[in-house]
């Protein structure tokens, strides 16, 4: 019996899964791919009653990791996602915050253990792709788990031997330019000043998946985690500035085992399909 075709994304907290995953887990799952989410942390770092900061009154790193959690099973089923796998990790909160030195902290776990945790997971689903950020946590981002859950997903990949097929998140440069330029004429305030190196090189970017018919979908799946409020600005959006900028996913292919995939893809099973 052929294998059946399975996608796995690993992402650092709950929430990471909506913006640059949430089209294509949607749409492969309606396609009857088996969709496999890991999260790697708890999201204990994330805002609190009130948008309570870390260290501030208010803040409760159980309650946080409780109430977003609950968020992340929300957004897995408006996404449609067969499968959510979790570490379990302490989140290490943004570079250069306390938790960053918090023993239990996800970006100071061997990356051998956390590796070897993820490739049993291999193990078990078979995932023909697998999705992670790049180097620097996605287009320059450096959040240290994010960065921790691409050195797991690479480590990971290497020692199972499993996937056909790894990509790296993208957001390629020009489309990101286009966004902020259109989120200006729009009259939304932007809370900072993209570089010019903002994003991926175009360059880079070699798998692009039309996901138009799960905007709204991603979108919903992101309202779920209501307790982060830092995303609710994207609501404001004009419904056709929305449409345009969440409507195409974008990856880098880093590994082709089989090399099967063209230079330029419109789906990640591309060459893998019967």
């Amino acid at each position: 019996m052929d294998r059946q075709l399975t996608l796995m994304v690993v992402h650092a907290h709950p929430d990471d899964e909506c913006l640059s995953t949430g089209g294509v887990l949607a749409r492969y799952s309606d396609e009857g791919v088996r969709t496999v989410l890991v999260t790697c942390t708890n999201g204990e770092q994330g805002d609190g009653e009130g948008g309570a900061k870390p260290g501030e009154p208010g803040h409760d790193d159980a309650a946080v990791a409780a109430k977003r959690l609950s968020e992340l099973r929300e957004s897995v089923s408006l996404l449609g996602i067969k499968h959510l796998e979790l570490l379990g990790y302490r989140d290490s909160g943004m570079e250069g915050w306390d938790g960053n030195g918090h023993p239990d902290a996800f970006a100071n776990v061997p990356v051998e253990t956390a590796a070897a945790r993820l490739a049993e997971l291999m193990e078990r689903y078979q995932p023909q792709v697998v999705v992670t950020y790049d180097a620097t946590g996605g287009g320059g981002y450096g959040h240290p788990d994010h960065v921790q859950a691409h050195r797991i997903t690479v480590a990971a990949t290497e020692l199972s031997g499993i996937p056909a097929k790894l990509y790296h998140t993208a957001m390629p440069r020009s489309s990101m330019k286009r966004m902020f330029e259109m989120m200006r004429e729009s009259g939304l305030d932007l809370d900072f000043e993209p570089s010019d190196d903002f994003g991926t090189p175009d360059e880079l970017v070699t798998t692009v998946v039309d996901v138009a018919p799960y905007v709204e979908r991603k979108l919903k799946a992101l309202q779920a985690h209501e307790s982060q409020g830092d995303n609710i600005f994207l609501w404001r959006m004009p419904e056709e500035l929305r449409q345009e900028a969440f409507s195409h996913e974008a990856f880098e292919r880093v590994l082709d085992r089989g090399d099967v995939s063209p230079a330029d893809e419109d789906d990640l099973f591309a060459g893998l399909r019967n």
